[in-house]
């Protein structure tokens, strides 16, 4: 197990980080901050803007069950599909052991896994890449392209992306959100916004067919870079898939909480 301290803070940005988008979505969200549950939903298309977490810390395998049949009643009553992000860590040894039979029976399906990452970084030098040039999104059209790339990398169909992103001033303003260009074609994106004295990392993505090239990681040193000469912190914080959770030691990250994610079982 990693330092407790460590896996706190990767819940709490995820929490403070998402209240802040999912209200930009939908200024009407569901952002409650329940006992041991943050609901964060948008009811969106874009399935990463409706989520549930889990706040407890040291959670037993008698809370750990009341929890998770509390969040799948909760995502019960959506209208659109979400996740519940759960960072392992925060449950004692005992839950953890039970933890896919328990959420089985509370009505919840394992989805895919993640990590929660963090880093204290020393200002970072401009990045460079030599296929790439970066262009911050302050447009409708920029913001199209970060959020199809998003898409045709999640998986998601193109409309379900835009629906997240679209017509957003929080995206176009308030966040460092940069598109790598190869020869003026987005192909890879990334975003930073400060956070409780943190930057934190969300949305990277690579067009699949210009995967493994190393453009993942030049749009996030340079979303990283623009968001602490603007912000100031150097410590940030991400939640990685799996697919991206080798990029970002490279950067500077280290993993602390394995996570899990959960959708409602059909």
């Amino acid at each position: 197990m990693h330092d407790l301290a460590d896996s706190v803070e990767s819940m709490e940005q995820l929490a403070t980080v998402w209240r802040t988008v999912v209200l930009d979505r939908d200024p009407a969200a569901d952002v409650r901050d329940l006992p041991g549950i943050a609901v964060r939903w948008a009811d969106s298309r874009f399935a990463f803007w409706n989520c549930v977490t889990l706040t407890d810390v040291g959670a037993d395998a008698s809370l750990l069950e009341r929890r998770l049949k509390e969040t799948a009643e909760i995502m019960r009553t959506k209208s659109r599909p979400g996740f519940l992000w759960l960072f392992e860590d925060l449950l004692d040894d005992e839950a953890r052991a039970a933890l896919d039979t328990t959420a089985e029976q509370a009505g919840l399906a394992y989805a895919f896994p993640g990590t929660g990452m963090a880093g204290d970084l020393l200002p970072l030098p401009e990045p460079h890449h030599p296929d790439l040039t970066f262009e911050r999104v302050t447009t409708e059209e920029h913001l199209r392209a970060y959020a199809d790339i998003n898409s045709r990398a999640y998986g998601f169909p193109l409309e379900d992306g835009r629906d997240g992103l679209a017509g957003s001033p929080l995206w176009k303003n308030g966040i460092h959100a940069c598109l790598g260009l190869r020869d003026g074609t987005p192909v890879a994106c990334a975003a930073t916004v400060e956070a409780r004295g943190r930057l934190f990392v969300l949305l990277v993505a690579t067009d699949p067919e210009h995967q493994r090239r190393g453009y993942g990681e030049a749009v996030t040193r340079k979303a990283l870079y623009e968001g602490t000469r603007a912000t100031g912190p150097t410590r940030a914080t991400l939640h990685a898939t799996a697919a991206g959770a080798p990029v970002y030691p490279r950067i500077g990250f280290r993993p602390n909480s394995p996570m899990r994610f959960y959708g409602l079982r059909a």
